[in-house]
């Protein structure tokens, strides 16, 4: 993870099958921007499971992510570039592949947008999901000014 990025608190832990196989839920707060909460869900292989059907070093890349304002939001120093910038990342294999959340600001709409996606050194995957947190009409805190 790369300075300023946010943890992960494990919130819940469904078990989907027999073999051990689960849907992870995390609740993963913006470092740079307080009062927003995402949460993220993700599939965990069971040991019995990458037993079974090889692929030993690797989770799946399917996510859904859902973010919303949990206080009062205070906005400090975010890229505002169109790519945005990296809140999260954890990995999801032994060495290649992470799961990342990346922040956007959608300047003309008023609205923080969250997407997470899976990154991969070669065959990237197109698995992604997206959630927005709108901002116009609420009290906003701009710790360096609002973008104008």
């Amino acid at each position: 993870m790369g300075a300023g990025a946010a943890m992960a608190d494990e919130v819940g832990k469904v078990g989907v099958d027999w073999v051990g196989n689960d849907i992870m839920v995390d609740a993963i707060k913006d470092p740079k921007v307080d009062g927003v909460t995402c949460h993220v869900a993700y599939f965990d292989r069971s040991i019995i499971d990458r037993l079974h059907k090889g692929n030993w070093f690797e989770d799946p890349s399917d996510s859904s992510i859902s973010c919303r304002q949990t206080g009062p939001i205070t906005i400090g120093d975010i890229d505002m570039s169109e790519g945005g910038e990296q809140v999260f990342k954890q990995g999801l294999s032994l060495i290649w592949k992470k799961q990342v959340v990346n922040r956007i600001y959608d300047k003309k709409n008023e609205t923080l947008v969250y997407l997470s996606h899976s990154r991969q050194v070669q065959n990237g995957s197109a698995k992604m999901s997206v959630t927005t947190v709108p901002l116009y009409g609420q009290n906003v805190v701009w710790t360096k000014g609002k973008p104008q």
